[in-house]
Order: C-alpha cells, then sequence, then structure tokens
C-alpha cells in the first residue's frame, strides 16, 4: 500500500474511533414530554414551616435526556397519570416489571423483594440501584450499578460490609484493577440478591468453587489448585453434599467478607488464629488440634505424619487388592467348576432351544450389550464404561452404530423367520398371549404368597417369557427408529421439525435405561439366578436342557415332551427345590 492510501486509512480509523467514542446527542423532549418539564423541569424552593403546596419531584431534562429511557416518554412509566386532573391525584410507583418482567421475576425471589413483601419498606428497590430519571446502561462507566460503582452502591444501606471487603483480598485486588476479582453481585447474585448466611453449606460453597475451582483462574493468579477438591474430599465437604446444614464451609473458616490469605495476621486462618476459628464450631479445640493440614492433599506430603498417612493408605489399597481379589478369585473357580458340572450334566437331552433360535439370540444378545456400553458411555464419560472405548469418542461412535446395525439385521432376520419357515409360524403362535396367561399370573402370585397352593402349569412359554419376547420386539423397533432419526438427522430434519429429534432422543435414552434394567432384573434372574439353574442356564449356547427341568418349568406342552419320550410328568425329586 502506497503512503498517500495508507494516510488515508488512518484517518477514516481516526474518525470512526472519534465518532464511536463521542457522547450520542441527548433526546429531545417530546410535546408531552415538555408539558410534563414545564412544572417538574425546574427548580421549586422548598416549602417554609410546612405551609404552602408541596413543590413537585425535579427532574433533570438533561440528565432524563441521556438516560436508556429517554425515548419512552414520561407517560409510558407514570401510565396512572391523568392530566385532567393533574396535579392533584397523586401519583402510584412506577411498575417496571411492565417492560422488564424477567429481572423483576427475579428480584421479587430476592433477599431485598422477599423484604418488601415482607413490610420493609426501606429494602432496596429497583430505583435504589438504577436510579430515577437517570438509569443509564450498566456497563457505562457512571452507571451506578457498574462493578466498578458497586462498593458506592451496595454501601448506602451496608456501610459496615462495604468496608469489609475493601480490606479483603478481593476488595484489594479490586482495587487493583483486576478484573476477574470478585464484586458483590458476582458472589450474590444481581436481581436475584441471596443472603448466603441463610444459604446451605453446599450451595455457600459453591459461589467459591465457580472461580477457585476454575483451572484458568488459578494459574492466572498463581493460586493452589486443589483447594476445592481437598475441600469436597473431607468430612465438611462430603457433609455439606449429604446435605448437613451445619457442616463447615469456605465462609466458616475463611470468613464471609473480610477474607484475607493465611499469611496475613488478622487472617481467621492464620496459624495464630487457628484455635480461635475451629473453636466457633469445636469449643474444646486445642493447640494439638489444629495442628493438622486444613485442605490435606493425598497425593502432597512433606510432614512425618502425612508420610506414614500415606503408606498406611497405600498399604491398606494393597491389602484389599490382594485380599477381595483373592476372594472374587476364589469364587470364580467355583462358580466355574459348577457352571462346567452343569454344562456336561448328562441328562440335559432335551432341545429347548434350535440353532436358529440360537443364532437370532446370540445376535441380539451381542448387539445389546455393545449398545449398552457404547451408549451409556457417551451419557457418562466419566465413567469406567468410557475407559472401555479407550476414552475415544470416534471408537464409541463406531462401535455403538456398528452394534445398532447388527441388532437392525438380527431384527430383519427374526422376521424372515417367523414369516417364511414352518418353526417360525410355530414360533409366534406359540408367543402369542392368551387369557390362561393372565390367570397364571395370578396362580403365580397366590402359590409364592400362600402356602401350600400349587403352582402354575405352563405351555412351551409362560407368562413371563412371552411378555419379554413382545417387550424386545417393541423396544427393538422403537430403538432402531429413534436411533437412525438421529443417527440420520441432517436429513430427518429436513423432513420433520427439530423438536421432533429432540423427543427422539428422550425416548432413545430413556428406553435403553429400561430395557437394561428389564434384562438385568428380569432375564438375567431367570437365566443366571434362580436357584434351579444357577450358576447358568446353558441352553442359550447348546439349546439343551435337562427334561425333569423342563417338565417342571413347561409340564403342558406335551408335544415337545411326547417328540423326546418324556410326556409323563415326573414328579419333582425330594431333594430338588420346585423351580
Amino acid at each position: 500500500m502506497n503512503w498517500p492510501n495508507l494516510k488515508s486509512a488512518l484517518i477514516v480509523v481516526l474518525v470512526a474511533g472519534l465518532a464511536l467514542g463521542a457522547k450520542a446527542p441527548a433526546v429531545a423532549p417530546s410535546a408531552d414530554d415538555a408539558t410534563c418539564l414545564a412544572c417538574h423541569g425546574e427548580k421549586t424552593p422548598p416549602r417554609k414551616s410546612g405551609k404552602g403546596p408541596k413543590a413537585p419531584p425535579f427532574v433533570d431534562s438533561a440528565k432524563f435526556g441521556d438516560s436508556v429511557h429517554a425515548g419512552n416518554g414520561c407517560a409510558s412509566c407514570h401510565t396512572d397519570v391523568d392530566l385532567a386532573s393533574h396535579p392533584g391525584k397523586p401519583v402510584g410507583p412506577v411498575v417496571c416489571a411492565t417492560c422488564h418482567d424477567k429481572p423483576a421475576s427475579t428480584y421479587e425471589a430476592s433477599v431485598h423483594g422477599m423484604a418488601r413483601k415482607g413490610g420493609n419498606t426501606g429494602a432496596a428497590q429497583c430505583s435504589d440501584c438504577h436510579g430515577v430519571h437517570d438509569i443509564i446502561k450498566v456497563n457505562a462507566p457512571l452507571s451506578p450499578v457498574n462493578r466498578d460503582n458497586l462498593f458506592a452502591t451496595c454501601g448506602q444501606c451496608h456501610p459496615d460490609v462495604v468496608e469489609e471487603v475493601r480490606g479483603s483480598i478481593h476488595g484489594q485486588a479490586m482495587a487493583a484493577g483486576v478484573r476477574e476479582a470478585p464484586s458483590c453481585t458476582d458472589c450474590h447474585s444481581e436481581h436475584q440478591i441471596q443472603s448466603l448466611k441463610s444459604a446451605s453449606p453446599k450451595d455457600s460453597a459453591q459461589v467459591c468453587i465457580r472461580c477457585h475451582g476454575s483451572a484458568r483462574m488459578n494459574a492466572k493468579f498463581d493460586l493452589p489448585n486443589n483447594r476445592v477438591s481437598t475441600f469436597l474430599d473431607s468430612y465438611h465437604g462430603m457433609a455439606a453434599n449429604m446435605g448437613s446444614t451445619t457442616a463447615a464451609n469456605c465462609a466458616s473458616c475463611h470468613g464471609n467478607h473480610r477474607i484475607l490469605p493465611a499469611s496475613d495476621p488478622k487472617s481467621s486462618v492464620n496459624k495464630a488464629n487457628l484455635i480461635a476459628t475451629c473453636q466457633k464450631c469445636h469449643p474444646n479445640a486445642s493447640a494439638k488440634f489444629v495442628q493438622g493440614t486444613i485442605h490435606e492433599d493425598k497425593n502432597q506430603v512433606s510432614d512425618l505424619g502425612g508420610k506414614i498417612d500415606h503408606w498406611v493408605r497405600t498399604t491398606y489399597i494393597m491389602l484389599i487388592i490382594a485380599v477381595i481379589g483373592g476372594m472374587v478369585g476364589h469364587n470364580l473357580l467355583i462358580i466355574r467348576k459348577k457352571a462346567m458340572a452343569s454344562l456336561k450334566d448328562p441328562n440335559r437331552t432335551l432341545v429347548r432351544m434350535t440353532l436358529a433360535a440360537r443364532i437370532q439370540h446370540g445376535l441380539l444378545a451381542s448387539s445389546f450389550i455393545v449398545l449398552v456400553i457404547t451408549g451409556f458411555a457417551l451419557k457418562y464419560p466419566d465413567s469406567g464404561l468410557s475407559w472401555l472405548m479407550g476414552s475415544s469418542e470416534l471408537v464409541r461412535r463406531t462401535g455403538h452404530r456398528a452394534a445398532a446395525c447388527v441388532m437392525i439385521v438380527g431384527a430383519i432376520a427374526h422376521l424372515a423367520f417367523v414369516i417364511f419357515t414352518k418353526e417360525g409360524h410355530k414360533f409366534v403362535l406359540d408367543m402369542f398371549p392368551e387369557a390362561k396367561d393372565v390367570t397364571d399370573v395370578l396362580v403365580t402370585l397366590r402359590h409364592y404368597l400362600v402356602p401350600g397352593m400349587p403352582k402354575a402349569q405352563f405351555k412351551r412359554f409362560g407368562y413371563a417369557e412371552k411378555a419379554e419376547y413382545w417387550a424386545v420386539i417393541w423396544g427393538t423397533f422403537l430403538m432402531a427408529a429413534t436411533g437412525l432419526l438421529i443417527w440420520f438427522k441432517l436429513y430427518t430434519t429436513e423432513l420433520v421439525p427439530r423438536w421432533v429429534i429432540d423427543v427422539a432422543t428422550t425416548v432413545h435414552y430413556f428406553e435403553a435405561i429400561l430395557a437394561s434394567l428389564a434384562i438385568l432384573v428380569w432375564h438375567f434372574y431367570f437365566v443366571i439366578f434362580d436357584p434351579d439353574v444357577y450358576p447358568i442356564n446353558w441352553a442359550w449356547m447348546d439349546g439343551k436342557v435337562t427334561p425333569h427341568h423342563y417338565k417342571e418349568e413347561h409340564g403342558l406342552d406335551t408335544e415337545t415332551l411326547g417328540q423326546s419320550g418324556h410326556e409323563d410328568r415326573l414328579e419333582p425329586d425330594e431333594d430338588e427345590p420346585e423351580g
């Protein structure tokens, strides 16, 4: 760029900057406002000895013209003014909620709003903080609610508190121009101002955690990065999280407003003051009581007591791993032995599941397990499920979608099985619900609740298996449909509203929870935890069960029993419990 052009560009930038920085001209009053200002725009001397008419409230037209409400006009706020009867009829208070409904609603829930509701007319309201006719933008340098002016604004009602904050580490940082230093509203909120004295220890601690739990803030100001974690790991932190209303929080030790570093002799956590601080909650606290590390980080120890505690902790962790690991290994050997004995039982001769059924079950089971792990790993990224995915979203996403495809292929294969094969036709007919299933539920409940009552007799499939099968059919269809909507949302949103995808995501998540719990609580009981089949029913692998077990569970399935040569119902063995 040549010099003339560069010079022209600089001039343009300079002029633009001056224009942006220049003060906007005040808004000239309208004709109606001029009528109001004819009386209210003139300063009237106060009455002498209470005699004579009361002077009208003075409105500085220049300041009103510079305010954010300048273009609104007097009547937009003073809606109850009737010029025909004014002056004379008193003017009611301005209702800011007419235009500022959200700030007004949050103010109503604040300590100030609640106080005014309780009859305290001296509690702060909108005009006490924002001004009256001279309200300007919050970020304007002269705004009373600009963070740089909050000490003066809040100090009108809370002068002692403001002085304490000025002398604190936070107030000193604000005076030094540190923009990250907390002001009044950073801790107490803005419109919904809270009195942290009445807040729970957990909620009060959260106020401090917002800054002291920030890695960016700790790094920028060279603050310890473990203050939050060590507090939450302490008894005080755990008790607060459990809902204790008496457990110490940050302010209990460090103070509320006059917060000072431990190196300051006036700090409540200075070594010379710790006994007095601890005695507020522990009256019998002694010098030895306060010698321990306040924010104890188990990974950073230097004193003798800390080192001993560290080695005791390490020893116990190793002991727990060795002892409990040995117990788990011992019991796994027992389960393995019994499972192998059950698998090799020569009496398991009756075919319960055909090869086609086992293949379909295998596709469903394997895809379901992968879907559960990869799905909940996304919802709970800090859990062990995410670790199984290598903490990689690519691995998780690919695995989830691959398993979904396997489940859909398995569902299509099952549909073809029931439509095109004789075995499939019979399977569906045997799975259809019937009136007997309802009575079987009642008979079963009576059997387990009333001693001596007979158990229900089932055909090929009982009510529990039928309910589970049709739940799987419904769940598979629902999960596939919602999953595909979510997977291809860039295309489906061209056809349906965006909220459909949001609803599909909700359905997909909660249906996954429902299905997972149903498998754990219902299916796993019948195939693993039922004492009659524990440690496992091997029918899923080779399709076989013992004739005795089948007769006990499906004694009315005369066709299967007849084909296997066990059509006569056997009485249960004396040493075998009824299933």
